[in-house]
């Protein structure tokens, strides 16, 4: 239909919306056809606050018991007991320079990947492949080996 759907549609319709567009050619269009896709935005808070608050009976994740031990090993002390470790997303986390550049690192690396992708996860995988777009294919593809990589080589090293 000619629409583009996902989270960074919605984060450069945003930055539009705030005149981003006097600066950079990219975000350089009509924002306010893109206004309807600002609801995915608002049903993710939404849902995601439900799910947690009202559907939850128990913060803990079950997750396979040698990777407890293996994240526990690596310092993530919370590993099994919360869906987010809180050495990375609680607000003492903030205070910690390695936490906080890893935040950061790992924002601006998404941004730009999510830009050369030509978009994010969300919409590659659920509009790109659902309208069988070879280019959402291997986006999706990168996606998943990227985080394989991630997980299991760079990710030991950082921790």
């Amino acid at each position: 239909m000619g629409k583009q759907f996902g989270m960074s549609s919605n984060l450069r319709t945003i930055c539009t919306m705030c005149g981003a567009d006097e600066k950079a050619s990219f975000f350089d269009f009509n924002w306010r056809e893109q206004k309807w896709n600002l609801i995915v935005i608002v049903g993710a808070a939404i849902g995601g606050f439900i799910a947690m608050n009202l559907l939850t009976p128990d913060a803990a994740v079950a997750i396979n018991p040698e990777t407890v031990t293996t994240l526990q090993g690596l310092g993530f002390e919370s590993a099994g007991k919360a869906y987010l470790p809180d050495e990375l997303y609680s607000l003492e986390a903030l205070t910690d320079w390695k936490a906080l550049s890893i935040l950061i690192i790992g924002g601006l690396l998404i941004g730009f990947g999510a830009r050369w992708a030509g978009g994010c996860t969300s919409g590659h995988a659920i509009s790109g492949l659902s309208n069988l777009q070879l280019p959402s294919l291997i986006a999706v593809t990168g996606f998943f080996i990227g985080g394989l990589v991630m997980v299991h080589l760079l990710f030991p090293l950082i921790f």
